[in-house]
Parts: structure tokens; C-alpha cells; sequence
């Protein structure tokens, strides 16, 4: 019979998680948080394709900033104020 306040061995083994419980938890977890690394590391490897439209695009996107560029610096108000600011940078006394 247990004294007073204290409780018998068995109750408090079934009452309270053991150390190796939190541990087995913990290394499931552990476990699948790393097969879950793994597949994320593999898929990006894997660039089917990608590379050559990834390069297709930025060819695109690089032809049309430098059409948008070529338009804008031969425009008349640009190319107006190109021309004055030459003309002053060349008519300046020395």
C-alpha cells in the first residue's frame, strides 16, 4: 500500500511521458521534415526546359527596353535637349 500523497510506481509511469516518448516524437518529425528537404532540393534541380525559355524571355525583355530606349532618345524633345546642352558644353569661352 502507498504511504499517504505518494503514488504507487505504476500510476506514475502510465501518468507521465517517459524520456525516450519525446524523443521517438521528435525524431519522426525530425525524419520527415528531412525527406521533405530532399524532394524540395531535388525538384529544383530539375530544370526541364526551363533554361531555355528562362534565356528566351530575358532576349525579349532586353530587345524591347533597348527598342523603348532607341524611341525615346530619338525623340524630338530628347534629341532637342541633347543638342543644347552640346552646343553650350562646345560654345563655352575659355
Amino acid at each position: 500500500m502507498a504511504k499517504h500523497g505518494a503514488a504507487p510506481q505504476d500510476e506514475v509511469r502510465q501518468d507521465t511521458a517517459g524520456p525516450d516518448e519525446g524523443v521517438g516524437r521528435e525524431r519522426g518529425v525530425r525524419l520527415r521534415l528531412r525527406g521533405w528537404w530532399r524532394a524540395r532540393r531535388a525538384a529544383a534541380r530539375r530544370d526541364d526546359g526551363m533554361t531555355t525559355s528562362e534565356y528566351a524571355v530575358g532576349t525579349v525583355a532586353a530587345a524591347a527596353f533597348a527598342a523603348v530606349l532607341y524611341k525615346i532618345v530619338t525623340s524630338g524633345a530628347v534629341s532637342g535637349a541633347l543638342e543644347s546642352v552640346i552646343g553650350k558644353a562646345l560654345d563655352a569661352p575659355f
